[in-house]
């Protein structure tokens, strides 16, 4: 599918992945739908690339539909939007996670799991070009393969997304709607930017090649190639220079 032309909606295009991947497809000619739980940086981003802002908790389903209620249906989706909070299972003093368990899933897992089913049903209304009518990129995580040391939670709400492509590519094949995942590694987003330069350092170094963290206009440019490819789907794509995170 072309990119220029398009509806496109980017979930947690506030920061991050997201934002990068709202400005480039901007830059090649889609109008881009920034939906954010922070509106003042998804009005930000939206007002650089002459899009829309709409906030919306995507761990919230009626927030979600509200939001997509307020829009036309796009023809590209893509997931962003996501919490990192790390908890061990049981901690100091024999504290327990649950809470923070639940957090992350709710807005990891059941806000992509909300943010696809809205953009899949607006889809479904579209006439097909070509051979398509949408795609939808969600985002897991290279944690969902090798989480680390109190990623417990986030590694199963990232788990949830890879796991659930298959099964939603195969039940929009019919309709012309594509379904794919990208695994990100460790890329430069605001969580990693706050860390010291020489724990960044330390982090870069276990990756073999390229030996730096990520950019996030690479992820961007993934989100891309997806679109344009018809015969991406039903997959998980790692982009993350072949890392494998250690245990801690």
């Amino acid at each position: 599918m072309k990119t220029d032309g398009q509806r496109v909606l980017v979930a947690g295009g506030g920061s991050g992945l997201g934002a990068a991947t709202a400005r480039y497809l901007s830059e090649r000619g889609a109008h881009v739908t920034v939906l954010d739980f922070n509106l003042d940086a998804a009005q930000a981003i939206a007002a650089d690339i002459k899009g829309s802002a709409v906030q919306a908790d995507v761990s919230d389903p009626a927030s979600v539909a509200a939001a997509f209620a307020d829009m036309p249906p796009v023809r590209i989706a893509v997931n962003c939007a996501g919490i990192a909070d790390a908890a061990r299972i049981v901690g100091r003093e024999g504290k327990l996670s649950l809470e923070t368990f639940e957090r992350v899933i709710r807005v990891n897992l059941i806000g992509t799991y909300a943010v696809m089913s809205y953009a899949a049903q607006g889809m479904m209304t579209l006439d097909p070009l070509g051979e398509e009518r949408g795609v939808i990129v969600n985002t897991a995580s290279a944690a969902y393969e090798d989480g680390q040391l109190g990623q417990s939670a986030y590694a199963a709400s990232k788990g949830g997304i890879a796991s659930m492509c298959l099964p939603a590519a195969r039940e929009f094949a019919k309709l012309g709607i594509r379904v794919m995942a990208i695994a990100p590694g460790l890329f430069h987003t605001p969580m990693m930017e706050g860390l010291p330069d020489e724990t960044t350092a330390q982090i870069a170094s276990n990756i073999p090649f390229p030996p730096r963290l990520g950019d996030p206009a690479e992820f961007a440019r993934m989100v891309g190639d997806i679109v344009e490819n018809p015969y991406l789907n039903g997959t998980v794509i790692r982009l993350d220079g072949a890392v494998r995170l250690p245990p801690r």
